[in-house]
């Protein structure tokens, strides 16, 4: 079950990594640098490798004196090498995510992806490094042709001249490159696929920010302001709150199968029109959705099957309203970067 309320929310898990060694690429992102603590509080000995061009060195304070960094880009197969030596586990997050990217900078994404993929699976060869923990998308799914979707739905690229799936496609080719390298090169290789995680300090790239943003900006108004969004809003997703990935990613480091995947999500499946009066409300806003063209490439459904990951022992702990409101109150606090 979802709770419902802050104060009911304790995190029970106890995986213990004492003494193992694990590089994360990718490291002070988003998800990387909540799997970087986690780590590090769990006893694990942690290296990053981050170019630092969308991670961010504070989400690692806590622990930076308790992790090696490796300052670089993925592509730097000789820096992918030094980093992977002696490690246990190589878990790979480095990636361009956010949507304008897959639109604006298809080349360096499939780059960035492929490149790097390829660099950590020669560098961890190079190193008998054991075992790959892989991150993936629910973007390989485009639109799925089943709701809720399990691991063994198809994956497509629809259209090839669109950039969107610059994106999606080399995150298909990754999991490809990483379970067939896998059986003949490591002892373990975990694949999974993250189902739109939100949190704090998550970027600006992403529906949630965007929204917030987009909201606290919006004049004053005791009525109804029009909010127009892309589509009509009855498009959906499912969000899982960031502490609730890190819950089952560790899950997955622990218990994860060889050659398998997983999805990390929940089942709480929502419209966008639902998300934009949810946040709105919570922000105490009133709004009236006004539906507008869709992104080209949108996906009007997707909503994972989290059978697999919960027969592991993986249950999610934060509904959406209860995860919006540290996400409401940080991107209120925070204005975007000009950079951004």
């Amino acid at each position: 079950m979802l709770i419902s309320s802050a104060e009911a929310f304790v995190s029970t898990r106890s995986e213990d990594m004492r003494g193992k060694k694990i590089l994360v690429t990718g490291g002070s992102g988003f998800l990387g640098a909540s799997l970087v603590c986690r780590l590090v509080r769990s006893g694990a000995r942690v290296r990053v490798l981050d170019n630092l061009s969308r991670g961010r060195r504070h989400r690692l304070a806590e622990v930076e004196k308790s992790i090696e960094f490796f300052e670089g880009d993925i592509r730097d197969a000789a820096l992918v090498r030094k980093a992977a030596g002696g490690v246990d586990s190589l878990c790979h997050l480095a990636y361009i995510n956010g949507t304008r990217f897959f639109y604006s900078r298809p080349e360096e994404v499939l780059d960035v992806g492929i490149r790097g993929m390829m660099n950590v699976i020669d560098a961890a060869m190079e190193a008998k490094v054991p075992e790959l923990i892989l991150a993936s998308s629910s973007e390989v799914y485009q639109q799925p042709a089943v709701v809720p979707t399990d691991e063994t739905v198809p994956l497509i690229v629809p259209d090839p001249l669109n950039p969107r799936y610059s994106y999606g496609g080399g995150k298909i080719l990754t999991e490809l490159i990483g379970l067939n390298y896998g059986r003949k090169y490591f002892d373990r290789v975990v694949v999974f696929r993250p189902h739109n995680v939100y949190g704090p300090e998550m970027g600006w790239e992403h529906v949630i920010p965007e929204f917030i943003s987009r909201l606290k900006h919006l004049p004053a108004s005791h009525t109804e302001t029009d909010f127009p969004i892309q589509g009509d809003g009855r498009q959906t997703r499912s969000f899982i709150f960031v502490e609730d990935f890190t819950d089952g990613l560790m899950l997955l480091l622990e218990k994860g199968e060889h050659l398998n995947i997983y999805h990390i999500g929940t089942e709480e499946e929502v419209m966008i029109s639902s998300l934009a009066s949810e946040i709105a409300a919570q922000m105490k806003i009133q709004i009236r959705i006004v539906p507008g063209p869709a992104a080209p490439g949108g996906t009007n459904r997707r909503c994972p099957d989290i059978a697999k990951i919960r027969k592991l022992g993986f249950v999610p702990r934060y509904s959406l309203k209860l995860g919006l409101a540290p996400v409401v109150s940080w991107y209120t606090a925070n204005e975007k970067p000009e950079e951004a």
